[in-house]
């Protein structure tokens, strides 16, 4: 496993006593202002029933120490409750952010960030929430939902993380989204996992992904990370231009999939860092690179044409 080479010597003096190690250094947080008239112990419960779900379940076979486990921080904005006359069903946003360290430095580079508006679910206090990957779909939907968006996203955090440490070595992590939403819960109020609902959605980020017509975005990802955030320390000059220069690789992916949804998740997550890259090249280099991102990027372009 490529990406463990990260971290070698802490993995071996650590490896006795991780073997059950989780992946994440995960914090889930509730808000809940815009819902009245349910006990606030629920939230509380609902709270700590989230984290301990997502921490102490093991999402991978591999074995993380301390020091290589990924970031991540879970927002959940409980937006009504109520839905489809369930008193204790909630609609809600999820705002997911990952990050992964860079080698030989004190900084970390977001994975994931991006915020999900289409979820919904059903919890009961007192009821343990659970998640199979070989039968997602439970008799109730809406209780099925909550954990089901959970692992997708861990299963995309980890396909990131992971390809950012070798060539496509996420693969297997996003065949595991893939198969949540393949096997995703169904319900008139469940959006979110279906192609025929919209554009933007869970289905076309996973699917994306894992399309040869996207080849080129993962390629661009390993090549970022891997040789050159990772390289900074060495060659900070080289590995520089070398994440600059393979923006080309995403500009002609968004020129032959306009609008494409997984181009504007990863610059969701990746924007501001190159705006950085961006700002130490020498300003005659720059104007190429930002002709480029601003056709890729538009809701950022603003930022870049700053740069000119």
């Amino acid at each position: 496993m490529l990406r463990k080479l990260f971290n070698t010597i802490i993995t071996l003096c650590a490896a006795s006593s991780i073997s059950l190690a989780q992946e994440f250094n995960a914090k889930i947080t509730l808000m809940h202002d815009k819902i009245a008239g349910i006990e606030p112990t629920v939230f509380t419960t609902m709270q700590k029933g989230l984290n301990d779900f997502f921490n102490n379940r093991k999402w991978t076979t591999d074995e993380f120490s301390p020091s290589e486990r990924i970031d991540m921080n879970i927002l959940i904005n409980l937006t009504g409750n109520n839905v489809g006359g369930d008193k204790e069903s909630y609609s809600a946003t999820m705002s997911i952010q990952a990050t992964r360290p860079v080698f030989n430095s004190g900084y970390s580079s977001t994975l994931v960030n991006y915020i999900d508006k289409e979820v919904v679910f059903h919890f009961t206090e007192f009821n343990t929430l659970r998640f199979d990957d070989n039968q997602v779909s439970g008799t109730d939907a809406m209780s099925a939902n909550i954990t089901a968006v959970l692992a997708y996203y861990a299963y995309m955090v980890l396909g990131f993380d992971y390809d950012s440490f070798a060539p496509e070595g996420g693969t297997a992590y996003f065949k595991k989204a893939q198969n949540v939403v393949s096997n995703a819960p169904e319900g008139k109020s469940i959006t979110g996992w279906k192609a025929v609902e919209n554009t933007r959605n869970r289905y076309w980020i996973v699917d994306q992904v894992l399309n040869n017509r996207f080849d080129e975005v993962r390629s661009f990802w390993y090549n970022m990370h891997r040789e050159g955030l990772d390289s900074m320390y060495i060659k900070p000059n080289e590995s520089r231009t070398r994440i600059l220069v393979n923006l080309k690789k995403l500009y002609n992916v968004s020129r032959e999939n306009p609008n494409s949804i997984l181009l504007q998740f990863l610059f969701n997550a990746k924007s501001d860092e190159i705006l950085h890259l961006l700002s130490q090249a020498p300003k005659n280099e720059r104007p190429q690179y930002i002709t480029l991102l601003t056709a890729m990027d538009v809701p950022n372009a603003s930022k870049y044409n700053s740069y000119r």
